[in-house]
């Protein structure tokens, strides 16, 4: 049997490494096609893959079991859920790969696209645009069809020329931009408030007007610490949570 092929990473020494595994892991397991195998590789081979030992690899692949993701049979292997429901709490530890993780596994419809002039309040991020291109996305939990986001993204108009629009349907923007556009991603600021749903998340989100929403603005920086990409999302107050784990080493 073919097993499932996740995708490379190179990892950040000074995060835990067991984490950054399974947030990578995570990632390809919940944007695979449809068509990929549900068979992992074994523990050996996945820990060859990222470079880590096995004990690290063990403890990665419990958090996903513990998430639900996969399941480990004795003397069978390890394989993917393809029924585990996919809104899970947006877990915060300065990872890339763990951004890439939280916002796959949903299906995700692009509502438009296009150039706009930069919004006041992101003026910050972009004081030498005047335009940007923006991505306005609606994601579903695969399985109920239940709308658990929308999100827009304000990105710089020459990295905007070299997207895919067909890319953006399969993978968050911040894979997009790392690994199809080739950007140079060096750390993503996250914020989060809780406000109440307006007119639009109303509707597209499919909550009662005024209820609690999650709202989330991301800033993707370059090496040079020059903003990228912002990203604003609201979720569904009832279906995410946000945990931020502080790494004490």
């Amino acid at each position: 049997m073919t097993s499932f092929a996740p995708d490379s990473i190179v990892l950040n020494r000074k995060l835990p490494l067991w984490y950054q595994v399974s947030q990578s892991l995570r990632a390809s397991i919940l944007g695979r096609s449809p068509q990929d195998p549900l068979r992992l590789p074994t523990e050996e081979q996945l820990a060859g893959h990222y470079g880590v030992s096995v004990l690290t690899m063990r403890q990665a692949l419990k958090e996903l079991e513990d998430e639900g993701l996969i399941s480990r049979h004795r003397r069978r292997g390890t394989f993917i859920e393809p029924q585990a429901r996919r809104g899970s709490p947006v877990r915060l530890l300065g990872s890339v790969d763990a951004i890439v993780a939280q916002q796959s596994g949903m299906t995700t419809e692009l509502l438009d696209h296009g150039s706009a002039p930069v919004p006041g309040e992101l003026a910050e991020f972009f004081p030498d645009v005047r335009e940007v291109s923006t991505y306005h996305r609606l994601r579903s939990d695969e399985k109920t069809g239940e709308p658990t986001n929308h999100a827009r993204n304000y990105v710089r108009p020459e990295l905007a020329a070299r997207i895919d629009l067909d890319d953006l349907v399969r993978w968050p923007m911040t894979k997009v931009l790392r690994d199809e556009v080739g950007a140079d991603i060096s750390r993503i600021t996250d914020t989060v408030e809780a406000r109440l749903a307006d007119p639009e998340t109303s509707k597209l989100l499919q909550v009662p007007l005024l209820s609690p929403i999650l709202h989330y603005t991301g800033v993707t920086y370059d090496a040079d610490g020059r903003p990228l990409d912002v990203a604003v999302i609201h979720y569904r107050g009832d279906r995410f949570s946000f945990t931020v784990t502080l790494d004490a080493t």
